[in-house]
């Protein structure tokens, strides 16, 4: 954090450097005479250097942000031009050049004793600032023009790059929202479901309905506690996976067969929680009847890169054949939230057979 926050301080040192580094040079070739000490502590590039810092930064921080980002466009036109006029009175740079323009003729002056040579004074230039100079000083013009360009296009460089940070942190909370909401969707959803199979099996009495409530529990303890989370180990999830269809089991008997089979170590690798349950309950949901028999066939493999989920299921109730309740719509929904660009996805219905599968980059 610490080196960030230099680097700007850096970057804003070495650019200062380099452009008084090329001043300097210009002036030591010019006049070689004068060492560069004297050059760097005379007041005339003390007033150069705090011209340009003081019109760099004046922009960059104050006029910028407080007009022209504001869009009180005229008021900055004005102030720009204003800066301008100073710069063109002050002269910065032809003061500079001409504070060692004449020490060079005052080195070149004839002693009081020798007689000028003629026409010598009339050759001298007129010192700067004086009634009837003549030369315009084109460089302290084309300094203003670059450093002021130079500090614009910095501030609306780091301006774009703010709106696009600000861009994408809200996107960031609205996507993030939108997952905290689609999670508390799937939440109920599960527990409504999986009550109402604890119900069945109380108002059949039937003998393993504590067997179910104890099965319930462990749902609900990794709906409370691991949903919380984006991810989860995936070992967790297929335990509960294991659990929802021993309940199923239990409130449907003999009546569906299930085969579930995990290949690979599932302790290794980690899913967004209830992502497989989804479309596990969904099938049970819509690939069960009272009256036939029915099979439901279940595959997880896990490779090294990759999780790969196959889930097949007779269809008793076809809703629509691109999404079957709103179980499948948030799955969708979660996958490009979470796995972006990371996850291929395949539902579709052949022979009367809902089929899914999703393979996950993990």
């Amino acid at each position: 954090m610490r080196q960030n926050k230099l680097t700007p301080v850096i970057a804003h040192a070495a650019g200062w450097l380099f452009f008084f580094s090329l001043v300097l040079g210009f002036l030591y070739d010019s006049h070689r005479e004068q060492s560069v000490f004297s050059i760097i502590f005379s007041w005339t590039f003390l007033v150069f250097g705090i011209v340009y810092l003081f019109l760099f930064y004046f922009n960059t921080y104050f006029l910028i942000p407080e007009f022209y980002l504001k869009k009180k466009y005229l008021v900055y036109l004005f102030l720009v031009l204003l800066l301008f006029a100073a710069v063109y009175f002050i002269m910065p740079f032809d003061r500079l050049m001409g504070q060692f323009r004449v020490t060079d003729n005052r080195i070149m002056q004839p002693s009081p004793f020798n007689e000028a040579p003629p026409g010598f004074l009339e050759r001298q230039p007129p010192p700067p600032g004086r009634p009837g100079a003549t030369q315009t000083d084109i460089v302290s013009i084309v300094l203003f023009v670059t450093v002021w360009s130079l500090s614009t296009a910095m501030c609306i460089i780091r301006q774009w790059r703010l709106t696009e940070k600000r861009a994408l942190q809200a996107e960031a909370e609205k996507a993030n929202a939108e997952l905290s909401f689609l999670k508390a969707q799937i939440n109920p959803h599960f527990l409504f479901n999986t009550l109402n199979n604890i119900y069945s099996l109380v108002i059949t009495k039937n003998d393993k309905a504590a067997d179910g409530v104890m099965k319930l529990s462990n749902i609900m303890r990794y709906i409370t506690d691991e949903v919380r989370e984006n991810y989860v180990s995936l070992s967790c999830e297929i335990d509960c996976m294991r659990d929802y269809i021993d309940l199923q089991k239990l409130r449907l008997a003999n009546k569906m067969n299930v085969e579930l089979l995990v290949k690979g170590n599932a302790n290794e690798k980690m899913i967004a929680p209830l992502l497989l349950m989804t479309f596990v309950e969904n099938a049970f949901k819509y690939g069960v009847s009272n009256h036939e028999p029915s099979s439901i066939i279940i595959r997880i493999s896990i490779e090294q890169n990759n999780i790969s989920f196959f889930c097949q299921n007779k269809l008793f109730e076809i809703k629509n054949n691109e999404s079957t309740g709103i179980g499948i719509s948030n799955a969708r929904k979660r996958l490009q939230h979470l796995y972006p660009g990371k996850h291929q996805l395949e539902i579709n219905t052949q022979n009367e057979l809902f089929i899914v599968r999703l393979i996950l980059e993990a």
